[in-house]
């Protein structure tokens, strides 16, 4: 198939450090180049893909020094072109929420759209209402629950490349925390939990200047009256194999309803099992008992540490390579490219749309 991949221009893809939604569509975008299709991604200049690459920036936004930007114009930029090149394409897989919505109204069908983040925004049901003819596609099941009246062509669980971490089999001597340092993300639970247990927790994570204040007035002062927590900083891919391989358990405390949960797979890859709160998705990525543990408050979360410090940690790796990898995600995606560009209408039609 010839597949063009749309993804934000707010990280480079795949992201130098943290960036979920670019680093997916990385990672699917090389699995259906190794899997025989002809892909196309419309990226920032900076992009490391086995695909084709239509530069529409010369950097992802959060690399641009530049003071003044903006991020509108870029995405205008980016969908106008790939527009202009629609009917070189069977499918175009975009990734950047709702906004190609007006630029592809008269071939909605041509289209598939993942939706990556929260969907319980106040604004948001009066635009899947309004453009309804453009089929979804859900990160997980839970997502789905702000909008389900929402064009829902499939829930496609996220997949990272095997060979990007290397796993560790025997359990290290210290937790994990991974990702942003925010509110919903509860680095204070773990925080607690360590602390309860009497073992090391090391934090990397991103603050972004939304979150600084949070940082500095409730987290930063845990890390500095406690001895056993150590804050890295934000980490890139190169390093995750050993700061989550090298961890008893990654802890995954949110208070959110997280629609995915990048990391929790990240840590299962390295065969490193995860305790997770049970919000938005975690029910449909951890395997209680096989790859983790669900866990409801911080006594149970206490328990879980020590219980997944026994698990087989080379099943957790091989369940990750069975529904997680990128090859697991880019199948389930083929599927449902096969369905668009079934219903699509000829290319004629699309150049005529194209004006």
């Amino acid at each position: 198939m010839r597949i063009a991949q749309v993804p934000p221009l707010y990280e480079a893809v795949p992201p130098k450090f943290y960036g979920g939604t670019e680093r997916v569509v990385a990672h699917l975008t090389d699995a259906l180049v190794e899997l025989g299709h002809e892909v196309t991604l419309f990226a920032s200049a900076e992009a490391q893909t086995k695909a084709r690459l239509v530069s529409v920036r010369d950097q992802a936004i959060r690399l641009d020094p530049a003071t003044l930007k903006s991020d509108l114009a870029a995405h205008i930029t980016q969908l106008t072109e790939v527009r202009r090149r629609a009917a070189e394409f069977d499918v175009i897989h975009f990734h950047t929420d709702m906004m190609h919505f007006p630029f592809f109204e008269a071939t909605p069908g041509k289209t598939l759209t993942t939706l990556h983040g929260r969907l319980d925004l106040k604004d948001l049901p009066d635009v899947y209402r309004r453009w309804r003819q453009f089929p979804l596609v859900s990160i997980s099941d839970d997502q789905r629950r702000p909008i389900p009246f929402a064009n829902w062509a499939g829930t496609v669980h996220h997949g990272m490349s095997a060979e990007l971490y290397q796993p560790s089999y025997e359990p290290g001597d210290y937790l994990a925390f991974l990702g942003r340092i925010s509110p919903e993300k509860r680095p204070d639970r773990a925080i607690a939990i360590a602390k309860r247990l009497g073992m090391r927790l090391k934090i990397a994570a991103k603050v972004d200047a939304a979150d600084l204040r949070y940082y500095q007035e409730k987290i930063e002062p845990l890390i500095l009256s406690e001895p056993l927590v150590e804050y890295i900083g934000e980490i890139g891919d190169a390093e995750k194999s050993a700061f989550l391989g090298g961890a008893a358990a990654l802890l995954f405390p949110i208070d959110w309803p997280e629609p995915f949960g990048l990391v929790m797979i990240e840590a299962m890859a390295c065969g490193t099992p995860v305790v997770a709160y049970a919000c938005g998705s975690v029910p449909e990525v951890i395997e209680d008992g096989v790859t983790g543990y669900i866990v409801h408050d911080e006594d149970q979360a206490v328990t879980a540490v020590t219980r997944a410090m026994g698990l087989n940690r080379r099943e957790v790796r091989r369940r990750f390579e069975h529904r997680f990898s990128a090859t697991a995600m880019a199948r389930r995606y083929l599927d449902l490219y096969a369905d668009a560009s079934a219903s699509a209408p000829p290319n004629v039609a699309l150049a005529a749309a194209n004006g």
